[in-house]
């Protein structure tokens, strides 16, 4: 992800939403001496973090690591997937399966290492996402009622219905999942 600088699109967000660094760090929960030194590029935001901020400017979380692609690129090859890799020792990462977030589907992939979970709290999202388990067992904790599944089960989870993937294994986690409309 080298070239894309989180703390320049939290501030082109905000300034289109018209809002100060204290009006954002209100609804946030997160100090507005922490904001700008995001947006100045001298800290670097967790994960939830930055879930937590695009869901309060409601901007689709992946819009923070976009890079502009060409206009003609429909094929997305393996080692050239757009991700978002929240350190080692967070062990979560998301891929983008989709060129870009301009159509109506956005199709992706969450790898999740033994005892890493989604975000810190259940989260919801407008859309209708359908996952799929590709690898592993995973904890489903939706609206507070937890569901075991393995490889090859799937889930519907309707729009602004609060989710949160657990992986309570030894083994990596992968699930495919897509939402429409785009909104990660």
């Amino acid at each position: 992800m080298s070239g894309i600088n989180i703390g320049n699109k939290v501030k082109e967000f905000r300034n289109l939403r018209g809002m100060t660094l204290k009006s954002l760090a209100e609804i946030t929960e997160v100090s507005s001496s922490l904001l700008s030194q995001i947006e100045k590029g001298t800290a670097n935001p967790s994960i939830n973090t930055i879930k937590n901020i695009s869901e309060k400017l409601d901007i689709p979380l992946f819009l923070f690591f976009k890079e502009e692609a060409p206009k003609d690129d429909f094929i997305v090859r393996k080692d050239s997937r757009r991700r978002m890799v929240f350190s080692k020792e967070e062990g979560i990462s998301y891929e983008l399966l989709t060129s870009d977030l301009s159509g109506s589907i956005e199709f992706m992939i969450l790898t999740l290492t033994s005892g890493m979970e989604s975000s810190e709290k259940r989260r919801e999202h407008k859309g209708e996402e359908v996952a799929y388990i590709l690898e592993g067992e995973v904890s489903l904790d939706l609206e507070g009622d937890n569901f075991t599944l393995g490889a090859g089960d799937s889930a519907k989870i309707n729009s602004c219905m609060k989710h949160r993937w657990k992986n309570n294994g030894e083994k990596t986690v992968k699930i495919i999942f897509a939402i429409n409309p785009p909104c990660f």
